[in-house]
């Protein structure tokens, strides 16, 4: 299932987001699925990852 697909809850702004910076927001989906998309061209699309990988994305040390 793609991210056009699926429906989205509220989209929240990364808190490392400037004024004018390149920023993302995250939202989840009601069947668990996690949306990242470009906040200045939100229309563009998603990507799409499970919730496991969003969290292990979370919990890494890049």
């Amino acid at each position: 299932m793609g991210a056009s697909e699926l429906t989205f809850g509220v989209w929240r702004k990364a808190s490392y987001s400037g004024a004018n910076s390149g920023c993302v927001e995250v939202a989840h989906s009601s069947t668990g699925e996690v949306g990242i998309r470009d906040s200045k061209a939100p229309t563009t699309g998603a990507l799409t990852v499970s919730r496991a990988a969003w969290t292990a994305f979370l919990t890494s040390r890049l």
